[in-house]
């Protein structure tokens, strides 16, 4: 019997992405086995436990992670039966921070991606800068080479009107007349002259008669140009468009086993389980909430009407995510009221806990803004730090800090949410202006950018710094089923080849926030 139940442990972890060391199973089979009429509801409760340890700081779980929880579950054995509801609700969200983001690499020579092992550091070498490029490439060069546009045909035959389409690379253009497709990064070697690089070459080129397809063209962008090369050695661009979007099945398909997006590899059986499970989680509902001044009394005002509101429905949000900024003055080197905002995560986290249905059955995660208190203003940013938040902690036990970009799996859906100002930003980069034959609408063309280059931030490093060793945190590869890009400008949505994607406004400064149900992608605007 205790083999059967050793099995089952070991399945329960793995769906929601733990792994186990072998003394770690001995201990929770110890603990399992002091409910033997209730195993399934003892393991899902240990489970439910993890995820609110915060000093877990890696997903194998190891004999004294156990023992810590064990022990504080042991305590209220007798309300093991009754939390088990609410364990089993919580138990389907799965917050990913960014920096425990699995990192793969693709290898160019046997055509497979294959796992990083080793550490990364925080402080990479100069050759980490080299590989964050030549990732990005691969990455989406892999994705271009499948599709049939550009992919090599098996047998020679018969050119269409339009010619071959087959990626040439940089290299070979030398000497050659008659139009070429290419594909590389933009880049400024030289003030005032942008190149096309790829792996091995790069070539001038001129823009400013290229016709171009949705999007938003800065440096630092990858894209597939067709032109040809001048007299004078510049590449003429006549199309330029951003690599093509490969479906998230097939993508899926390719990578079976892979865990890209850090919830943890299922089996085809575990898969179809949690999909029948989410189908009947049809009334949950994530509440979104961007820039939430706690220094503003007019702000927290507004946020206890919403908190009010949610309290008295039926069925409560599942998910409450609270996205910086938390201050209405940016945290930097001359900011000196931190003491006062550590006061004011404490009145939050009382305000949360004088809504006792809230308190009990949502979950709150807090994910920190481009001008919150940090380290630094590198992506991606790591969690608000302790001392800022053990106030809140002290009501809200279960609260979730985590680091911004975050990822979170819900059953079997992938949401990534990111808080900065983009759009403002990507448009300000912009080197020629956008195309408007598709749509004029900014957010739909930073969509479209963002989703092609499958990268949150594809700006410049000198615009916006990204850590260098951890950059495949912010690629959106297989693409996630939603991406929540909380920024300052106006709400918005946009379903963009399957994919949701919607901006839930600045609450602080338009009263606006967003319902999101996962199960049916359905995003309703909300506004006070």
């Amino acid at each position: 019997m205790s083999g059967q139940t050793r099995k089952k442990i070991q399945k329960k972890m793995k769906i929601r992405g733990y792994g186990l060391r072998m003394d770690a199973l001995d201990e929770i089979l110890s603990f399992v086995n002091r409910f033997p009429d209730a195993e399934d509801e003892a393991i899902d409760l240990l489970l439910d436990q993890f995820e609110h340890e915060s000093s877990l700081k890696s997903s194998i779980i190891d004999k004294e992670s156990v023992n810590r929880v064990t022990s504080v579950l042991l305590q209220a054995e007798a309300a093991a039966e009754g939390d088990s509801g609410s364990a089993s609700n919580h138990s389907a969200i799965r917050v990913i921070d960014a920096f425990l983001v699995p990192k793969f690499r693709y290898d160019s020579i046997k055509k497979h991606f294959y796992q990083h092992a080793g550490s990364l550091p925080i402080h990479g070498e100069a050759s980490a800068k080299a590989a964050l490029y030549r990732d990005r490439f691969l990455l989406l060069f892999q994705r271009v080479s499948r599709d049939q546009h550009f992919s090599r045909p098996s047998f020679d035959v018969v050119n269409s009107e339009f010619g071959s389409c087959e990626i040439s690379t940089i290299q070979s253009l030398v000497g050659q007349t008659g139009r070429r497709w290419v594909m590389g990064v933009i880049s400024q070697l030289e003030d005032g002259h942008f190149y096309l690089e790829d792996l091995a070459a790069s070539v001038e080129i001129d823009l400013s008669k290229a016709k171009i397809t949705t999007g938003f063209f800065t440096e630092n962008t990858i894209v597939v140009a067709e032109g040809e090369m001048l007299v004078d050695g510049i590449f003429q661009v006549i199309t330029c468009g951003f690599p093509p979007l490969e479906d998230r099945d097939q993508s899926l398909k390719l990578l079976a086993g892979y865990d890209f997006f850090g919830g943890g590899t299922l089996k085809k059986e575990d898969t179809l389980r949690l999909a029948d499970l989410e189908k009947r989680a049809a009334n949950d509902m994530f509440v979104i909430l961007s820039d939430i001044w706690l220094d503003n009394e007019e702000v927290m005002g507004k946020l206890e009407v919403v908190l009010d509101g949610f309290e008295s429905v039926e069925v409560v949000p599942s998910l409450f995510v609270f996205m910086g900024n938390f201050c209405s003055h940016p945290c930097n080197l001359s900011f000196h009221s931190f003491s006062s905002l550590r006061l004011q995560f404490g009145k939050l986290g009382q305000m949360i806990a004088a809504h006792p249905r809230l308190k009990e059955h949502s979950r709150f995660l807090f994910i920190p803004g481009p001008d919150d208190a940090g380290p630094s203003t590198v992506l991606p940013r790591c969690a608000l730090p302790k001392y800022l938040t053990e106030e809140l902690k002290k009501y809200i036990p279960n609260a979730i800090f985590s680091s911004n970009p975050c990822r979170i799996k819900f059953y079997t859906q992938e949401i990534v949410f990111f808080r900065q100002d983009l759009l403002y930003r990507m448009r300000r980069s912009c080197l020629i202006p956008p195309s408007r034959e598709e749509t004029d609408d900014p957010f739909e063309h930073l969509v479209a950018t963002i989703t092609h280059q499958s990268h949150l931030c594809p700006l410049p490093l000198t615009v916006q710094p990204i850590i260098w060793n951890y950059d495949h945190s912010l690629h959106l590869y297989p693409t996630p089923h939603a991406i929540v890009l909380a920024d300052k400008s106006e709400q918005k949505a946009f379903k963009y080849t399957g994919i949701t994607c919607f901006n839930p406004g600045s609450f602080s400064s338009d009263s606006t926030f967003v319902a999101y149900r996962p199960c049916t992608q359905e995003v309703e605007f909300s506004a006070l």
